[in-house]
C-alpha cells in the first residue's frame, strides 16, 4: 500500500495539488481537530462508499489518528476499485508532532 508522509501532505496542500483527503476518525476526534478532509468514520465507510464513487479516479489520501484505521480504510477502497489511494503515515499524531504542534490530537 502506498503511504504519504505528513510533509508530503503539507507540500500538496501548499501547492494546491488536486487530491481528496478522507478522514476516517470518529466524530469526537474530528471535532477536536481536522485538516478539512471529508469525514467518514471507518465504521461507516462500507455503508457510505457511494459518497466516494466520484473519487475513484482521484488521488485519495486517507488519514486517522495514527495510521492504523486509515490503512484499513485504504485497503478497503483499493478492494472497491480505487486505484490511487495512499495512507497518511502516522496520521494526526504525526501532523501534530512534525508539522503543527498547536493541533490537539484526541
Amino acid at each position: 500500500m502506498k503511504e504519504v508522509t505528513v510533509q508530503e501532505l503539507k507540500e500538496k496542500r501548499e501547492a494546491d495539488k488536486d487530491f481528496f483527503l478522507l478522514d476516517v476518525r470518529e466524530d469526537v476526534e474530528y471535532l477536536v481537530s481536522n485538516l478539512d478532509g471529508e469525514h467518514i468514520p471507518l465504521g461507516q465507510l462500507e455503508n457510505r462508499k457511494k459518497e466516494l464513487e466520484d473519487k475513484k479516479d482521484a488521488e485519495v489520501i486517507v488519514m486517522c489518528r495514527s495510521g492504523n484505521r486509515s490503512s484499513r480504510a485504504a485497503s478497503y477502497l483499493e478492494s472497491q476499485g480505487f486505484e490511487n489511494v495512499a495512507n497518511l503515515k502516522g496520521g494526526m499524531k504525526a501532523w501534530a508532532s512534525e508539522i503543527d504542534p498547536s493541533v490537539p490530537v484526541a
